[in-house]
This record gives structure tokens, sequence and C-alpha cells, in this order.
């Protein structure tokens, strides 16, 4: 019973930062509430994991579970008079979520500013043109998508390398398969060890469980698990030369690397937000998206591009080629909608007692090295997201050594097979029928090596 609650707990993708701090609770684990919420949850990720074949979005079926949850959490306290307690935990949990939903939306709207102005598609364009052989290229995406992924989110970094892959590969089928895997590896071993490299380094940030300096510790480790697989890997590689490209390369429209630079200096000001003033970092997020939409109204002025709309309602939409807000509802607006449906699932849970039960049984008898190891194994399987909101919601005690851990294997053990992160599962759709689930799985026994060198490194030169 206590394994299947703790794989139930970690399955969900988005969850909640903290027990709930309530008035009363009641243990409701052995109650026919708790078993009601478990086979809700249960039924809403298995639809998560057949999104895909039902072509049903995921934030559908997690948002209704969040729903009847919290309607069964509530029934039960009403009927033993508190009527404070569950208002606390979800008012508790919303807050948690709000402050990552602010931050993520700030982040995609820049992301989505630099990809309509071409700041992406020239950097793919000069990629394709540097004329290196297939395994320069195969080590050139995997170095690129490494460091970059600790700055954009792994995802994007992921889509971007991938098309300069397909582009150069074109007549290799086999030099894209091998080179969306590395990608990948590098991807999600280059957020590991950046707040703003991936959504799980994030949360452990915005928790305030390590400080912002604290993730580059992780900056060897990641190294590590990215070097190792590709060492191996690079002796399949193709050889000789990809064809050169024809065509223009794309040129960065007008303001996008002034667009970098604004959001470079809102990471900045996220940073100064809470080191100096421990204000939370999403404020200055908020601040800096502030920063764009004045950039916005300043190129409109200037006759460049119409950019904002709220600015002048009578103008001629079809001139706009560039609206702010057109990029904050081009945001992925699913899987924020996603965030909130497992946050208050999750959260759910907690509130009835599953979290400190799972917590108990992992971290207290397997103790804390082997159930982090075993979190990031997990993440290969079940999105890494849902997983370190699940241990950060049970609150186990550990030293910063194991939170360095945990945050470690929740990034990169979701390489080791491509359904682990959304990196891998985004490549399959970009490079269909070339990178595929098995061509990706051929090369797991060496990404798991990669895992265990990082883990090595992690503890040799941190601990």
């Amino acid at each position: 019973m206590k394994c299947f609650v703790f794989l139930v707990t970690l399955l969900p993708s988005a969850a909640v930062f903290a027990t709930v701090e309530a008035t009363q609770h009641y243990d409701l684990t052995q109650h026919w509430v708790g078993f009601c919420a478990i086979a809700i949850f249960v039924i809403a990720y298995t639809l998560v994991i057949l999104e895909e074949r039902l072509h049903l979005r995921k934030s559908k079926p997690v948002l209704l579970a969040a729903g009847l949850i919290w309607v069964l959490i509530a029934f039960f306290y009403q009927g033993v008079g508190d009527t404070h307690s569950v208002e606390a935990g979800i008012r508790h949990n919303f807050l948690e979520y709000s402050e990552l939903f602010f931050f993520l939306l700030v982040a995609m709207t820049y992301i989505n500013a630099m990809l309509e102005r071409d700041v992406f598609d020239a950097l793919r364009d000069w990629l394709v043109n540097k004329g290196l052989s297939y395994k320069g290229m195969f080590w050139l995406t995997g170095i690129l998508a490494f460091f970059i992924s600790a700055v954009a989110d792994n995802l994007t970094t992921a889509l971007i390398m991938c098309a300069v892959v397909l582009s150069v590969g074109k007549t290799q089928g086999k030099f894209v398969a091998i080179g969306c895997v590395n990608i990948v590896v590098a991807a999600n071993a280059g957020g590991a060890f950046s707040p703003f490299g991936d959504i799980t380094t994030l949360m452990v940030w915005q928790k305030g469980i390590l400080e912002f300096t604290d993730f580059f510790s992780l900056f060897l480790p990641a190294v590590a698990n990215y070097l190792i697989p590709a060492v191996f890997m690079q002796f399949a590689v193709p050889n000789g030369m990809p064809d050169p490209i024809s065509g223009k390369p794309q040129p960065i429209k007008e303001g996008g690397l002034v667009i970098v630079g604004l959001f470079l200096l809102t990471i900045l000001t996220a940073i100064s937000f809470q080191n100096f003033l421990h204000l939370p970092p999403v404020f200055g997020m908020m601040t800096g998206l502030a920063y764009v939409k004045f950039f916005a109204y300043f190129l409109r002025k200037k006759g460049r591009a119409h950019i904002d709309k709220s600015d002048d309602p009578t103008s001629n939409q079809d001139d706009d080629s560039f609206d702010i807000f057109d990029k904050i509802a081009k945001a992925e607006w699913d899987t924020l909608f996603f965030f909130y449906g497992v946050v208050l699932a999750v959260g759910g849970l907690g509130f009835i007692g599953y979290l400190s039960l799972t917590s108990t049984f992992i971290y207290g008898e397997l103790g804390a090295t082997n159930a982090n190891i075993l979190v990031g194994v997990l993440s290969a399987i079940v999105d890494n997201i849902p997983v370190m909101f699940a241990v950060l919601s049970m609150q186990p005690e550990m030293s910063e050594l194991q939170w360095l851990l945990v945050t470690l294997t929740a990034g990169v053990g979701g390489s080791m097979l491509s359904i682990g992160s959304a990196a891998g599962v985004a490549l399959m759709g970009q490079a269909r029928g070339q990178y595929t689930f098995f061509s990706h799985l051929k090369w797991t026994p060496v990404i798991m090596l990669g895992y265990a060198g990082s883990i090595g490194v992690h503890f040799l030169v941190n601990g």
C-alpha cells in the first residue's frame, strides 16, 4: 500500500510546493474520501499519458480532478463543522501556483518575442552555414544546447537545435536520430545547473531552499551527465560533410537583439530582488515585463513596428508586425493550466495526508541518497515536474548536498527515455520517423552511465 501511494503521489505533472498549514488536519488516507481522491487522480493522469492518442489536451483532466478532489475534502470538513481549514489550505496552494504562473508567463512572453523577431531562426541559419562536418555539428549543437538551456527553457532550446540538425541532416537520417538524442541529453543537463534552466530548478529556487548561486555547484555534475554519453555516441556519427544550404540567411528583425538584452536584464532584476531586497523573484520578472512593454511602445513611436495595440486602439491592426500582447496570448496556456490542475490536485492529496505518508516511507526507510536517486529514475518515466513538486510538498529534512542531488537527478533523469522530458517528446514530433522512442532507447545504457557519473561527480566536488 505504501509503495502504491508513493508511485501515485509522484505521477502528476506539476504540483505543490509545501505542505499546507491549516488550522486542523484529519488523516483521511484510510477514509473513503482519500480512496476516491486517489482514484480520481489516477484516472486523470492516465488521460494525461494518453494525450497523443486521444488528442485530449493534458490540462483538461487535471483541472477537473483538482476541482473534484477539493470538493470531496470540503464535503468531509463541512460534515465535522470545520469551514476554515479547507479554505486556508486551498488558498495556500493557489498562492504558490500564482508565483510560478506569473514567473513562467513573463519568460514565455520573452521567448515568444524573440521567436517572432527571428532571433532563433538567425542562430539556426548561422549554425547551418558554418560548414562543419557531421561530427563537428554533433558537438556544436550539443554544446550550444547545454549552455542555451541554462537561460532559455530546455524545450525551446531543443527545438531550435533540432531544426539545425534537420537542416544539415536531411539526407542523413542516422545523423538526425543520434543528433536529437544528443540534444535532449545536453538540454536537460544544461537546465540542471541554473534556476532558469528548468521548471524544477525554478521551483526549488522560488521555494527558497537553495540560493541562486548554489545551483552553479551542479555545473560539473551536469557537464559529466552530458559528456559521458556524448563521447560514446560520437563514434556512431556518420563521417562526411552535409550538403551546403542554399538561400540567404534569415536576418534578425528590428529590435530583436534589444529584446534579448532586456530578457537578460529581467533575469538580473529577478535575481537582485531575491538576493538584495529579499522579495520573491516573480516580482522581479513582472518588473522586467514592463521593460519589453515600454520598448514595444518605443518601437511603435519610432515607426519601425506597430507593437502595442493598447497604446493606440485606432491603429491599423493589419500593420501590427509585433504586438506584445499577442506574445503574451501565445504563451503555452495548456501547460500553465496543466500546472494549476496538478498543483491543486497534489495539494489536495497532501492535505489528505498521502504526501507525508510517502515521505516517511521513502526518505525514512530508503534514506535521502537512495530516495533522491530513485526520484531521477522515476522522472524518466514520469515528467520531472510532478516528481520535484511532490518532493517539495513532502519537505523532507535534508542537507543542502541532498537538495542539490535531487535537483540534479530530477533534472537529468528524464534523459534516459525519450518520453521522460518535454524536450524528448517535442523532438519525436519535430523529427517524426527519424528520432523515435527506440532510436533513443538504444542509447539509454550510456545515458544511464552519464546519470551515474553525474551523481559521482556531485559527491566528489560538493560532498
